[in-house]
C-alpha cells in the first residue's frame, strides 16, 4: 500500500491530481493506493479523502494572499501536523507554490520524500525561488519543456511530464457536435467567455467581459455568447456583473462544461492559465486576459520581478507572440472587443493558427499522468 499526501490549490491542480491517482492506481491496483489532502471533487471523486477543501486556497496575487494570509497559514499549520503524525510515503503539492514549498520544506526536513508537481513560474519572476525549491522538494515535475530546461540548468532533479489535457484531447475537435450538445445554432459566430475560476479573478475580469460581450453585440447582431462557471459562487459573482453591466445582451451560463463550451466557440476570451493551454488544444482562437490587484502590477513592474514579455502558454511555448494578451488598463471593451472580432473574421489566419496548435498538441503528448505516477514511485523508492 503506498500512502500519498496531496494539496491541490484550484481546479486546474484538482484535475491533475485526479489523473495521478487514477495512474497510480492503474499501477498498484484499486487497493494498492491511499490518498489524502487539501482536494477538490475530482480528486475526491478518484478516491482522495478531503481533509480540506482545494477551493479555500484559490487565491492569486500578492495583495490577495496578504487579505487571506492568517486562515492560508492556519491551514498549512494544520495539514503540516497531519502529515508529520500520519507520514505518507511520498508528499505531492500540486501548484499553489507558495502554499505548498513551505509545507514541503517542512516536511521534506523531517524525512518525509516531496514532488512538487507544476513548475512554479520561477522561469519568469522571481527566479531566486529556485533556490528554495530545491530546499524544499526531492524532485519537480515539470509540464512543459522549457520548465525542466530551466531547472537543468540550476542543478534541480526535474522530470518533464507533459501535460494530461494533451493526452486527453483529441488533436482534432468536433465543434458541431459541441453545438449540438449545448443546443447551439451551427450557423452563427460564438464566443466562449471564461473570467476565469477563482473569485479574484472574476471579480476583476467579468466587468470588462460583459462589457465586451455588449460591444460585440453591437457588430454583430447574431452573436451568441456562453460562459461556463466553475461553481455556484462563481455564477453568482458573474451574474452581478452581467446585470450591471450587460444590457441587451444574452450569455448562456453553463455549470461547467468549460471545455464543451471552447470547443463549440467560434473565438474564445479567456482569463490567463490553464484555460489558455486548453483552448489552444481545442485548436480555438483566442483573446487572453490578466488583471490584477494595482498593489500586485506595481510590485512585479517596478520592482522588476517580471522576467518575461509574454504571459499566456501559447505564447510562451511557441516563443513568438500567436495569440493577443491584454493586461491590466488595456482589458477593456475598445481592445477586447475588435481582436475577437477579428478572431471572427479571420479564417485563413485562424487555420495558420490552428497548424501551430496542434504542432503544440504533439510536443505536450507525453502520457504525462504516467510518467508523473512513475516518478512518485521513483521517489518513494518503489
Amino acid at each position: 500500500m503506498l500512502n500519498l499526501g496531496l494539496v491541490a490549490g484550484e481546479a486546474s491542480g484538482d484535475l491533475l491530481g485526479a489523473s495521478l491517482i487514477e495512474a497510480l492506481v492503474e499501477r498498484l491496483g484499486p487497493d494498492g493506493l491511499a490518498s489524502e489532502g487539501c482536494a477538490g471533487p475530482r480528486m475526491a471523486a478518484a478516491g482522495c479523502r478531503v481533509l480540506v477543501d482545494s477551493e479555500q486556497l484559490a487565491v492569486m496575487g500578492l495583495s490577495e494572499v496578504i487579505a487571506h494570509l492568517p486562515g492560508l497559514l492556519r491551514i498549512r499549520r494544520d495539514l503540516a501536523r497531519h502529515f508529520l503524525a500520519h507520514r505518507p510515503d511520498v508528499f505531492v503539492g500540486i501548484d499553489s507554490p507558495d502554499f505548498n514549498l513551505g509545507l514541503e520544506r517542512r516536511l521534506k526536513a523531517d524525512g518525509v520524500p516531496t514532488i512538487h508537481y507544476v513548475s512554479p513560474t520561477v522561469w519568469a519572476w522571481r527566479q531566486g525561488r529556485v533556490r528554495t525549491i530545491a530546499r524544499s522538494v526531492d524532485r519537480v515535475l515539470a509540464l512543459f519543456p522549457f520548465e525542466a530546461e530551466f531547472y537543468e540548468r540550476h542543478d534541480v532533479d526535474v522530470t518533464y511530464v507533459g501535460h494530461p489535457l494533451a493526452d486527453q484531447l483529441p488533436l482534432e475537435p468536433d465543434r458541431a457536435a459541441k453545438r449540438r450538445q449545448l443546443n447551439l445554432p451551427g450557423d452563427v459566430p460564438v464566443v466562449a467567455l471564461l473570467p476565469g475560476s477563482r473569485g479574484t479573478e472574476l471579480r476583476a475580469l467579468s466587468a470588462p467581459f460583459v462589457r465586451t460581450a455588449v460591444w460585440l453585440r453591437s457588430q454583430l447582431s447574431d452573436i451568441r455568447f456562453v460562459a461556463p462557471m466553475v461553481s455556484p459562487a462563481m455564477r453568482a459573482l458573474f451574474e452581478q456583473a452581467v446585470a450591471e453591466h450587460g444590457e441587451g445582451v444574452s450569455i448562456q451560463l453553463l455549470e461547467g462544461q468549460a471545455r464543451d463550451a471552447m470547443e463549440a466557440a467560434d473565438a474564445v476570451l479567456l482569463a490567463s492559465g490553464t484555460a489558455a493551454l486548453e483552448a489552444m488544444l481545442l485548436k480555438r482562437p483566442m483573446v487572453v486576459a490578466y488583471r490584477v490587484a494595482p498593489l500586485t502590477h506595481f510590485l512585479l513592474k517596478r520592482v522588476g520581478l517580471l522576467k518575461i514579455d509574454r504571459f499566456s502558454l501559447p505564447n510562451l511555448l511557441a516563443g513568438q507572440a500567436l495569440v493577443e494578451e491584454f493586461a491590466q488598463d488595456d482589458v477593456i471593451p475598445e481592445h477586447l472587443g475588435p481582436a475577437i472580432l477579428a478572431k471572427l473574421r479571420a479564417s485563413e489566419e485562424n487555420d495558420r493558427l490552428v497548424s501551430e496548435f496542434t504542432r503544440l498538441h504533439h510536443l505536450l503528448r507525453q502520457d504525462a499522468s504516467a510518467r508523473a505516477a512513475a516518478a512518485v514511485l521513483e521517489v518513494a523508492g518503489r
